[in-house]
């Protein structure tokens, strides 16, 4: 019987020091984290998770903060997009007048290869200051980037066709030399080309509107003077 009493002494023992020690744990956690009375912590309540909480609560995170963090990863990483010599270049042509839209689509132009999309947007403003003759002749008057991605651009440019007459008229506004038609109200061309770099004798006859016979003298006339 002392045999039996003694092995019964040796898990009694144990287990209330068990009992103290888990009783004398959850009294701690009650202490440091009063907020959870109940003293058991699911997965979503420990410690760890606790002070991940306070971190987001401190940095001002709320539910729907993930996914504007989401979105602004997408925009960096679209922003980020550079061109290459794969994308597609599609023009729309548009008639402003008419409300007719062609489109072609062209092997990306070298200059625009290794673009992001601000580079881009820097660029076809210059263009769109500065359009190459051949575009004034054929009424450019705009252009607009309709989408950006590394695989398609779409850019629309905007023309209002004017069918040339058989004479022109040339004049001078603000210092610059621009081509009317024969009714020398509407303007044919903008040619950019300075007054004041012209010779005197050319100078004066545009002051005064110089007539032009026909095509092929004009297409001359900017040829000889055109930087």
């Amino acid at each position: 019987m002392k045999f039996v009493k003694c092995i019964g002494l040796f898990f009694i023992y144990p287990l209330m020091f068990l009992l103290i020690g888990f009783y004398a744990g959850v009294r701690t956690y009650q202490f440091f984290y009063p907020q959870y009375p109940s003293g058991i912590a699911g997965a979503a309540d420990t410690p760890s998770a606790i002070v991940d909480a306070d971190l987001s609560q401190a940095a001002g995170e709320g539910p729907g903060d993930g996914a504007e963090s989401e979105r602004d990863a997408r925009y960096v990483s679209s922003a980020s997009e550079t061109l290459y010599v794969g994308t597609e270049y599609v023009l729309e042509e548009t008639d402003v007048v008419h409300h007719t839209v062609v489109e072609t689509t062209w092997r990306l132009p070298d200059k625009y290869v290794g673009m992001n999309r601000e580079q881009f947007l820097a660029a076809l403003e210059i263009y769109e200051a500065a359009p190459p003759l051949s575009e004034q002749e054929r009424g450019f008057v705009g252009l607009e980037v309709l989408s950006f991605s590394r695989e398609r651009v779409v850019v629309q440019m905007n023309y209002r066709y004017i069918e040339p007459s058989e004479s022109f008229y040339l004049a001078a506004f603000d210092n610059e030399v621009v081509v009317y038609l024969d009714d020398r109200e509407t303007v044919y061309i903008e040619t950019q080309i300075r007054l004041d770099s012209l010779p005197e004798d050319i100078q004066q006859k545009i002051i005064q509107m110089m007539h032009v016979e026909n095509e092929e003298e004009l297409y001359g006339f900017l040829e000889t003077y055109s930087s």
